[in-house]
C-alpha cells in the first residue's frame, strides 16, 4: 500500500488584496506552500500531487524537486480540485490519500502521521480543532459521537454556526473509498461548487469517519487574509525565537525579534530588539546585533557588534563594529577588528584587520590592507559616468578628513593624504599627498563689504 499526497494550493485568496497567489504569500522567509510541503515530506509519501490553479505558473516554479503540479481549470471547488488530483495520480484503489490544503504553515508532520495512522482500516480520518472564533471553518456534525458529515460555513444553520468543533481541510482517506465517494458528489450548494466535505458526508453513511483533534488549534490555522497572515507570522516568530533562546541565544525582548527560518545562529551570541534577519544571514558566538539592525544573506562573526545599522550580502569580521547608522552593501567584507562606523556606506569593498572607516564616508569598489584609518568625509569616487573603478588603500594608511580618491587610484603603504585633498593619481608608500589650492586671507574684507552693504531705513 502506498501514500499519496494531495496538496491543495490553487484558490485565489480574494481576502488578501493582492494578485499574488495566496500560497506564496511568506512567513519568517519562505512560503506557506513551502512550510506545508515540509510537514507532508515528514510522513514520507510516495507522491506528491499539487493543485494550482490562480497564478499556476508562478506557484509551479517554486516547487521542489520531486514535486509534480496538476492545473485545476476552472476552479469549482474542493471536492473538484481532488477529482482532478486522483486523475493525475491514476489507480489509487489500495492506496491512502492525504488531503492537505497549501495555506496551513503551523501544521506538523506528527500531527499528519498520526492522522494517517488513524485512517487505517477506515474509509476516512479528519483533522478538527476546537477553535475559539470558527467563522469560516465548516463544522463538523455528530451524531452522538459519530461523525456524519461537515456542513460549510456559508451553508450552516445558526444552530451548526454555534458550534466550535471544527474541520480543518486536512484528511486521509482510502484510496478506493475516495474515488467512489467523488464519483457521487454534486453542486447543489450556496457556490456551486464540489465541496470535499460532502464526500465525508457520504463516506460517513457507509463506515466510520474518525476525528482526529489537534491540541492546539493554532496548529492548523489557514491564512485567508493579510490579518491571519500576520497572526500565523506571530506564532512561527514565537516558536522560532523559542527555539533559539533554548539553544542559547539571548533576547532580552523576543517579541521584537524577527528571524528567518534559514537564519543560523551560535550560542552566545545576543541579539536586541528591533533585529530583522533575513535569508541566510548567520551570527556567531558573543556577537552582539541591535537594537534596530537589518540584515540580509550577511555574516556576522564571532564578538562582532552591529547595531542600528543595514547589512546586505555583507561579512562582517571577528570583533569587527558596524554604525550606529552604517549601510554594508553587497560584496562588503570587514576584516576582524574593522570597523565602519556613524553614517558611513561601502560596497564591493574590503576593510582590512583593524582598519577603520569611523564616520561619514562612503567607501565603494575598494580594497584596504590592515591597520588603515579613513579620515571623516572621505568618498572613493568608483563611478566615472559609464564604469566603475577600483580604489586600492595599502597597510597603514592615514586618508585625511575630506578626501576625494578618484578611480582608479592606489595609495601605497604608510602613506598619507592631506584633508580636503582630490586624489587623482597613485600616492606611492611613505607618501604624503595634498592637492589644494594655496589659502589666502584678504585683510579688511569684512569693513569693505560694510562700507557696499545698503543703507537699511
Amino acid at each position: 500500500m502506498s501514500l499519496r499526497a494531495i496538496v491543495l494550493a490553487a484558490g485565489r485568496g480574494t481576502r488578501m488584496k493582492s494578485e499574488r497567489p495566496k500560497v506564496l504569500f511568506e512567513v519568517a522567509g519562505r512560503t506557506l506552500l513551502s512550510w506545508v510541503l515540509d510537514a507532508v515530506a515528514g510522513v514520507s509519501p510516495d507522491e506528491v500531487v499539487v493543485v494550482v490553479g490562480h497564478g499556476a505558473d508562478e506557484v509551479e516554479a517554486t516547487l521542489p524537486a520531486g514535486v509534480r503540479a496538476v492545473r485545476q481549470e476552472p476552479q469549482l471547488g474542493t471536492g473538484h480540485a481532488v477529482m482532478v488530483a486522483l486523475e493525475a495520480l491514476g489507480e489509487v484503489g489500495g492506496d491512502t490519500v492525504l488531503v492537505v490544503p497549501g495555506d496551513t504553515p503551523l501544521l506538523q508532520a506528527e500531527t499528519l502521521r498520526a492522522l494517517v495512522t488513524a485512517a487505517a482500516g477506515a474509509p476516512a480520518a479528519l483533522l478538527t480543532a476546537v477553535m475559539p472564533d470558527a467563522t469560516g471553518y465548516g463544522r463538523v456534525v455528530r451524531l452522538g459521537e459519530k461523525v456524519v458529515g461537515i456542513v460549510e460555513h456559508r451553508d450552516a444553520t445558526p444552530e451548526q454556526r454555534a458550534g466550535r468543533e471544527v474541520a480543518v481541510s486536512t484528511y486521509a482517506f482510502a484510496g478506493a473509498a475516495l474515488a467512489g465517494a467523488l464519483a457521487g458528489l454534486g453542486r447543489a450548494n450556496d457556490q456551486g461548487e464540489y465541496y470535499l466535505t460532502d464526500a465525508v458526508a457520504a463516506l460517513a453513511a457507509g463506515g466510520e469517519v474518525r476525528a482526529v483533534p489537534v491540541a492546539d488549534p493554532a496548529e492548523v490555522q489557514g491564512v485567508n487574509s493579510l490579518g491571519q497572515l500576520a497572526a500565523v507570522a506571530a506564532e512561527v516568530r514565537r516558536r522560532l525565537n523559542a527555539a533559539w533562546m533554548a539553544a542559547g541565544v539571548e533576547m532580552p525582548d523576543p517579541e521584537r525579534v524577527y528571524l528567518d527560518a534559514a537564519v543560523a545562529l551560535e550560542a552566545g551570541a545576543r541579539l536586541y530588539p528591533g533585529v530583522h534577519l533575513e535569508g541566510r544571514t548567520s551570527v556567531a558566538a558573543g556577537a552582539e546585533v541591535g537594537p534596530e539592525v537589518f540584515a540580509i544573506d550577511s555574516a556576522i562573526g564571532p564578538g562582532a557588534r552591529v547595531w542600528y545599522s543595514v547589512l546586505r550580502e555583507a561579512e562582517v569580521g571577528e570583533g569587527a563594529q558596524v554604525g550606529p547608522f552604517a549601510s554594508l552593501r553587497p560584496g562588503t567584507r570587514l576584516e576582524a577588528g574593522a570597523k565602519a562606523g556613524t553614517f558611513v556606506e561601502t560596497k564591493a569593498t574590503v576593510v582590512g584587520r583593524g582598519s577603520k572607516v569611523p564616520h561619514l564616508s562612503y567607501i565603494g569598489d575598494a580594497t584596504i590592507g590592515e591597520g588603515s584609518n579613513i579620515g571623516a568625509g572621505t568618498i572613493t569616487c568608483n563611478y566615472d559616468g559609464r564604469e566603475k573603478h577600483r580604489t586600492v588603500i595599502g597597510n597603514r594608511v592615514f586618508i585625511g578628513s575630506d578626501t576625494m580618491l578618484v578611480a582608479p587610484v592606489e595609495i601605497g603603504d604608510e602613506a598619507t593624504t592631506g584633508a580636503g585633498s582630490v586624489i587623482t593619481r597613485d600616492v606611492p608608500p611613505g607618501a604624503l599627498a595634498v592637492e589644494r589650492g594655496q589659502q589666502r586671507e584678504v585683510p579688511g574684507y569684512a569693513a569693505r563689504r560694510a562700507k557696499k552693504a545698503p543703507k537699511k531705513e
